[in-house]
């Protein structure tokens, strides 16, 4: 059935081609055996931004009004990002997961970043809103490079770094060591945000 139904209009293979969100309704579809269908499908996008599935729901039912067909869609499109950053979590476990404004037609915007502050891994979204590449994290990309820029009303993200380092510091009584096991970084790499951020290691 799949390969039949990929050689005409479907909401599988239209949404795979397409790589967007999208329902076709009914008569939309090619074949006539399948215009009792309506068919909702959004993709799902692996840890590398490349597509990696779709997920689809179909119904034939005669009270599928439109209304309720954008519903589903609704439902779909949410089940589908929950799932590819659910996916992104799991491809990077020991990561700090940094979560940027959510893109409503690229999905949950998600950046991993490891222990020495280097990137590893970008959604789909992450790496549009940033401009972020396979080739740049392969090369070893700093997260200040894609984060660190200071907005004018000083809420940038290296002043929130700043804030979480001050907090961890005091926790730990100003104790390096106790604080670079705190965050789980090394002390070379705490040394080196402290005197970035311009934060005394007394």
């Amino acid at each position: 059935m799949w390969s039949e139904e990929a050689e005409g209009t479907n909401g599988i293979g239209t949404c795979l081609i397409e790589q967007r969100a999208l329902t076709i309704h009914r008569g939309q579809h090619f074949f006539a055996r399948n215009t009792l269908l309506s068919c909702t499908t959004a993709p799902i996008f692996d840890e590398r931004g490349r597509l990696a599935a779709a997920l689809d729901v179909s119904s034939c039912r005669a009270e599928h009004t439109e209304q309720f067909v954008r519903l589903i869609a609704m439902a779909v499109g949410e089940a589908a990002k929950r799932i590819e950053a659910e996916h992104f979590r799991r491809a990077f476990p020991k990561a700090r997961i940094v979560v940027a404004p959510p893109t409503e037609k690229l999905g949950p915007a998600l950046l991993a970043i490891d222990a020495d502050d280097l990137v590893v891994g970008a959604t789909r979204a992450a790496r549009a809103a940033f401009a972020v590449t396979s080739a740049a994290i392969a090369a070893g990309l700093p997260a200040e490079a894609v984060l660190g820029e200071e907005r004018s009303d000083g809420e940038g993200f290296a002043a929130a770094e700043r804030a979480v380092l001050r907090r961890a510091l005091a926790r730990a009584d100003g104790n390096v060591s106790k604080t670079a096991a705190g965050l789980g970084v090394s002390r070379a790499t705490l040394h080196r945000k402290m005197r970035r951020l311009g934060l005394g290691e007394g």
